[in-house]
């Protein structure tokens, strides 16, 4: 297997940890001015998601703006919480916005929680990549598909990685339960809906086909990408995974190319 295109990021924790604000952003603007010269080298086979600070609502959406606009990224890729605030706060509205008018997909991607839950405590093997980035991606996620923030911005695009945290396999039960305990929040459509209007997800990091047939079933071909969580995994192993997964041309083909090369416009 060969891979054609990466689109390129900076990883976790990023800006997003800085306390100074001031730092963050200058740090965030300084990263993506980098990434895009590096890009320019070899655009054919580069791209990149932006990195923002995310502190001020106002100052990552014109951030956002600036990368798309002028720098050519492709959207941009957000470490989860900033300093323990999450992306469903109402002031965020004005980020949401910015994304929904460029069509600049967002992709959420894991970082530490902010305080480790009763749950995991004394059990640090669970913190991170092995279950707790899991639980605290796809429970951003949530938040913001519950606070209505798809309902405010319909042409958003959520991106989320690991087989979509694996909330795909959550479809069901969330209409079942949100519609027994909706604790007051109303919304449009059923939670379930969001996954094919708004949430699109790729495989990066879980390399089994059995997960992957079913991720395609919660969510739609259309919905589902191949990635490789490079450097964290194997390249070649996740070649060979996508490669041999009991898909028919068509499907490998969406999955492989034709999703991502129209949401990213590649």
């Amino acid at each position: 297997g060969r891979v054609e295109h990466v689109i390129l990021s900076q990883s976790a924790p990023g800006m997003q940890a800085e306390p100074d604000v001031a730092l963050a952003e200058r740090l965030a603007s300084e990263n993506n001015d980098f990434l895009a010269q590096r890009i320019a080298r070899n655009p054919k086979r580069f791209g990149g998601f932006a990195h923002l600070s995310m502190h001020k609502p106002g100052q990552a959406a014109r951030e956002l703006e600036r990368a798309v606009k002028q720098l050519g990224m492709k959207g941009a890729l957000i470490n989860g919480h900033t300093c323990g605030r999450y992306l469903d706060e109402p002031a965020y509205d004005e980020f949401w916005a910015a994304a929904q008018a460029l069509d600049a997909p967002i992709y959420l991607h894991p970082a530490n929680m902010a305080e480790i839950p009763a749950l995991l405590k004394g059990a640090p093997v669970l913190y991170g990549a092995t279950f707790g980035w899991t639980m605290e991606t796809g429970g951003h996620a949530l938040r913001l598909l519950f606070a209505g923030v798809f309902d405010r911005f319909p042409g958003l695009k959520l991106l989320l990685g690991h087989m979509g945290e694996f909330l795909p396999f959550m479809r069901w039960r969330l209409d079942s339960r949100f519609a027994a305990y909706p604790h007051g929040v109303t919304l449009k459509k059923k939670p379930s809906e969001y996954f094919q209007s708004n949430l699109f997800i790729t495989t990066s990091g879980v390399c089994s086909a059995p997960t992957l047939i079913g991720a395609i079933g919660e969510m739609g071909v259309d919905n589902v990408m191949f990635s490789i969580d490079y450097p964290y995994e194997s390249t070649v192993d996740a070649c060979r995974f996508i490669e041999e997964a009991p898909l028919d041309e068509a499907t490998r083909r969406a999955i492989c190319y034709d999703n991502a090369r129209k949401l990213f416009k590649l």
